[in-house]
């Protein structure tokens, strides 16, 4: 938690300085008012006592109260801004370290988990200062000034007050470390609930489509009686704490009043008015100091939970992202547009097997490069390599005759134009989907959009669309169907006009028309762009200026289309799974 509040800002620190003298003037404030209840408590069993004088030290009594209430209030508003404040700056600190993170830190967190840091455990922690500001400052100082005021006083009722703290604390400590693992446990169900909430609302066609609502339903059951059992646990081992404390403050008032019967009478004629004062006024005090561990009660009741999720915060705010920023913005001159593979090999984190081993090749500025091989072969994770989603284990890759590991990951993906194997689209508009982020060379213009959107062959149904280019995507591309998402994020890449342009597997929801009319704008419209193609389908590829075959994370041939079909026995095989003879001889 500590580590966690650090993150304060000058601000931040002002705003608790200034919370905490108002603090110190509150409970100066409150522990001035029982001062002059005893007055009044002498001048009622003093005769010739007047009731102007009464109501002269009942008026300071309401002044010292509103200046307590002024105080309140400003302690509330210093809190509300700080907390509000640093919740805010450690969300977006959250977001930033996120958006830093290569695939492999994302792949140690869960989505849901990441979802899950960023709100309910920043609630935590705000819910935390809030609380602390306004009763973890104060109950210490309430608590050491209360008891300074009664250790003069009689040693019995000041015994009395040290065995009820001391009962209130004992009590505090037991329950913390019963419900303590509790409350460890609960973020990590919260993150759970999230997942299975998650899961069920993306994969609804899925659930729908195998009648697995009964099996969802179950799944989400589980996750939910997981979570309230946690919580009950914890709300019912925090249910002793409160009346407990009623307990033993009610026990606490029964003795001082009953050690103070004792004491005044035994006690001559004469100071039997001054003790009863003491004793009216000890009472408050005594109240005053068992309150303020009350208060701390409160902070206990939220400490755990927030400590939990300080620790999950930080874990994400403290993971070391794997790749490092490099500070070179230009490539090598005349080497434009080029990529290399110098003997890659590459393993996912964690993996007992090379994914890709010792892949070399090249493609010149201008050129066709496809890669094609069975499921599972290694094509994503060798595109992967080139924005640096990944680095290499051994080997080197090059954009523009530079290892892109020398680039800022800024001045290295300003040069190329990516179409994921999955359409990723944005809530939005067609617009705001095509002229998406920042490409280095200022905003993309409406014919630009226009442009890549006729050359993705998506044009002839956006215009068909109510708003057309301004009309309505959905969260991931809801209201789209899926081969109009792929031409969408087609027409992203183009829109760019980067120096490489990569298609992730990203023409396999087009019917064969589409491709091929898609296949020919691209080379009209995109001269002089590197094209680097995965494809499943050999229709997609046959006319590339080279085709890469990988089979279990290798390089098994490298050619032209005719070249492999003499050359390559795995190439010929997923040639004639897809053509006949007479289909490849055209």
């Amino acid at each position: 938690m500590l580590k966690i509040l650090r993150n304060f800002s000058a601000r931040d620190v002002g705003l608790a300085l200034v919370a905490l003298v108002l603090t110190f003037i509150g409970v100066w404030a409150d522990l001035t008012i029982p001062d002059y209840m005893s007055e009044i408590t002498t001048l009622l069993e003093t005769s010739g006592s007047t009731m102007q004088e009464i109501l002269d030290v009942g008026g300071k009594m309401l002044g010292y109260a509103l200046i307590s209430l002024a105080a309140a209030a400003g302690i509330a508003i210093c809190s509300s801004a700080l907390s509000n404040g640093f919740s805010a700056r450690l969300r977006d600190m959250l977001f930033k370290k996120v958006q830093s993170f290569s695939m492999e830190e994302i792949g140690q967190f869960s989505t849901s988990s990441l979802i899950t840091r960023s709100t309910n455990d920043v609630m935590q922690i705000q819910m935390f200062i809030v609380i602390g500001l306004q009763m973890l400052m104060r109950a210490p100082i309430m608590a050491v000034w209360a008891i300074a005021k009664i250790a003069g006083k009689a040693w019995q009722w000041t015994f009395a007050t040290g065995v009820t703290i001391a009962l209130v604390v004992g009590v505090v400590l037991v329950v913390i470390a019963v419900a303590m693992p509790k409350f460890k446990k609960m973020q990590e169900l919260t993150d759970r609930l999230n997942v299975v909430t998650r899961e069920n609302l993306t994969g609804l066609r899925v659930v729908r489509a195998y009648n697995a609502e009964k099996y969802q339903e179950e799944k989400f059951k589980k996750a939910n009686d997981d979570l309230t059992s946690a919580n009950l646990y914890t709300m019912h081992a925090m249910s002793f704490l409160m009346p407990s404390i009623m307990a033993a403050i009610n026990g606490l008032m029964l003795a001082i009043y009953w050690i103070g019967a004792i004491v005044i009478e035994s006690a001559g004629l004469g100071s039997k008015i001054s003790l009863f004062s003491d004793m009216v006024v000890f009472s408050q005090y005594a109240i005053q100091a068992v309150m303020a561990f009350l208060m701390l009660v409160v902070i206990f009741m939220v400490l755990p939970r927030a400590s939990v999720a300080a620790g999950r915060i930080n874990e994400v705010l403290d993971t070391p992202t794997a790749i490092k920023d490099g500070a070179e913005t230009k490539g090598l001159d005349g080497h434009e547009g080029e990529v290399e593979f110098k003997n890659v090999s590459f393993r996912y984190p964690g993996a007992a097997d090379d994914a890709l081993h010792d892949i070399t090749f090249s493609a010149k500025k201008g050129e066709t490069v496809a890669i094609i091989g069975s499921t599972g072969s290694g094509k994503s994770s060798l595109i992967n390599l080139i924005p640096r989603f990944y680095d290499v284990t051994e080997g080197q890759v090059t954009v523009d005759g530079r290892d892109v590991r020398e680039y800022s990951e800024k001045s290295l993906r300003d040069r190329i134009g990516y179409a994921s194997q999955s359409a990723t689209l944005f809530t939005g508009t067609v617009r705001s989907n095509v002229d998406y982020g920042d490409n280095g060379r200022g905003p993309i213009g409406d014919d630009e959009v226009r442009d890549a959107v006729r050359t993705a062959q998506a044009d002839e149904f956006v215009e068909k669309m109510d708003g057309q280019y301004d009309s309505y995507v959905a969260q991931l591309g809801g209201n789209l169907s899926g081969g109009q998402k792929q031409r969408l994020s087609i027409a992203r890449a183009i829109a760019r006009k980067p120096e490489i342009l990569i298609f992730d597997d990203s023409f396999s929801a087009l019917d064969y028309k589409t491709d091929r009319v898609l296949r020919q704008e691209l080379d009209k419209s995109c001269k002089g762009i590197t094209r680097i193609i995965v494809a499943q389908r050999i229709g997609t590829i046959r006319n590339a200026d080279k085709i890469l075959v990988l089979d279990n994370g290798r390089l098994v041939g490298m050619g032209t289309h005719d070249e492999l079909m003499e050359s390559c026995e795995v190439y010929q095989q997923i040639a004639l799974s897809q053509l006949s003879k007479e289909e490849l001889e055209k």
